[in-house]
């Protein structure tokens, strides 16, 4: 599915952030860019669920160098409209070296379609991605999975369920097209081992967040995440992507550039 393709079918689920986001410009630091995370980025958002930002902020040069520190990272939780809204966005130093670390959360918020914010300096992140993007980042969704597979036995939501799959559906299609690709709907489209009773999973998961997970047959999803996890080794083993980022070179100068010109 077409980026613009994607970016409008997920964002007919997400309410009007633009007095929100004006709010974060007025305060703070230097807010280089912000999209719209979470359940909403993975297509299964349910009525009651916060809306999550995430991003980039810029610490001046005098708070990196000195004694008195910036935050390197923010949190900031509040309501607008009766809307929950859950912002976390990183230094530019600290978001650069993630992206270095096979880290696919910060890929996703960086690649995510819905944007609230942007700037030259998000631009230029983004044309670095596919420079920083391995074969190593299969561990990274195999380890989500893991986790959230986890979750889900011990308190049978079906929050932790979709997780599990997308999960694992975003490493398949990572490690065969090097495309981040994080909305469950497209992918089990696009992903031919997919489960054929996800979209009925997405559907129930609309009604409530911590809703539980409808009655199924219990041995299948074990043998269904069980199959998911083999596709993904498989699909690692296979893959083209490198083993190193190449990127690191180049994010380095982009931090440097755009800490000396906010002096």
């Amino acid at each position: 599915m077409p980026v613009t393709s994607l970016a409008t079918l997920a964002a007919a689920q997400v309410p009007d952030l633009a007095p929100a986001v004006a709010e974060l410009l007025g305060s703070g630091p230097e807010l280089l860019f912000a999209t719209v995370s979470g359940a909403h980025l993975y297509g299964f958002p349910s009525r009651d669920s916060d809306v999550d930002l995430r991003g980039v902020h810029l610490l001046r040069l005098r708070e990196v160098i000195g004694l008195r520190e910036g935050e390197a990272t923010r949190t900031r939780m509040w309501q607008r409209d009766g809307l929950d809204l859950d912002l976390v966005t990183h230094d530019l130093l600290k978001f650069a070296r993630l992206m270095l670390r096979r880290n696919g959360y910060v890929l996703e918020q960086l690649l995510s379609p819905l944007v609230v914010h942007t700037t030259a300096v998000h631009a230029g992140l983004t044309a670095l991605a596919p420079g920083v993007i391995t074969a190593g980042h299969a561990h990274h969704y195999r380890g989500l999975a893991t986790t959230q597979w986890r979750l889900h036995a011990k308190n049978g939501e079906l929050k932790p369920l979709l997780y599990t799959f997308r999960g694992l559906l975003t490493g398949i299609h990572l490690m065969r097209t090097g495309q981040v690709l994080a909305h469950l709907p497209t992918l089990s489209a696009e992903v031919p081992e997919a489960p054929a009773y996800l979209p009925d999973l997405i559907a129930a998961k609309a009604e409530a967040e911590h809703g539980p997970t409808p009655d199924f047959p219990a041995e299948r999803l074990t043998a269904d995440v069980a199959a998911l996890h083999e596709t993904l080794t498989a699909a690692q083993d296979a893959s083209r992507l490198p083993d190193r980022p190449s990127a690191e070179d180049a994010l380095h100068d982009l931090v440097v550039r755009t800490r000396e010109a906010a002096v």
